[in-house]
Formats: structure tokens, sequence, C-alpha cells
């Protein structure tokens, strides 16, 4: 069973960091690109960083470039997400996805197809 299982949120105040990781298990993932989305509570989910299957090649929302880094380890077959200079308005379950479609970096939500199950950030003013 392919699986995607997200780590590492929680209550942070502003201005702090937090690195979330995504394991994925059942298949390697070294030639799909791997994402993360957002959702805010009463918002639909949203983009927030994608990488190539070899993560050479990345691609970020406007709203965390700069402060947000996507990497992976294909040896671990685990995607992370570093996140500095956090805001309220980034509070939201955090998302990992993986696309069995496409190998270089996605950034439509239509274009993943195996999700986690999410992990809470909560950023604190």
């Amino acid at each position: 069973q392919v699986q995607l299982v997200e780590s590492g949120g929680g209550l942070v105040q502003a201005g702090g960091s937090l690195k979330l990781s995504c394991a994925a298990s059942g298949r390697t993932f070294i030639h799909n690109a791997m994402g993360w989305f957002r959702q805010a509570p009463g918002k639909e989910r949203e983009f927030v960083a994608g990488a190539s299957g070899s993560g050479a090649t990345t691609v970020y929302a406007d709203y965390v470039k700069g402060r947000f880094t996507i990497s992976r380890d294909n040896d671990k077959n685990t995607e992370y997400l570093q996140m500095n200079s956090l805001k309220p308005t980034d509070t939201a379950v955090y998302y990992c996805a993986a696309s069995t479609y496409y190998f270089s970096a996605r950034e439509r939500l239509s274009d993943y197809d195996i999700w986690g199950q999410g992990t809470q950030v909560t950023v604190s003013s």
C-alpha cells in the first residue's frame, strides 16, 4: 500500500521555524514530482512548494518564497519542508503530495494523485 505520512507540525510563535517531513512507503518516488499544499479553516487547499523527481528543480508560491524550502532525500524516500519566519497566516493543515504522472515540479493540485493525511501547523502572534 502506497502511503505518505507527514510529521513535524506543531505550535510555534511568529518568526519561528518548523521542519515538516513526509515519509513515503509502498513505492519509490524518485521519478515523481512531490510537493506540499496547505489548507486553512474555511479555505481551499493551496499550493505551497513543489520539487522535481530529482529535487533539482523547485517551485514556490509567492507567499512562501524566500521563507520556505522544499527538499527531498530519495535514498530515504522522504521529502521535507523547512519553514522559517513563520507568520500567523501560515497557520493551516499541511499536506504532502506525490504525482505518479509527472517528473517535473508541479504547482497544480490536480497534478498530484497521492496525498498524506496532513499535519497541523499553528503560528501564534
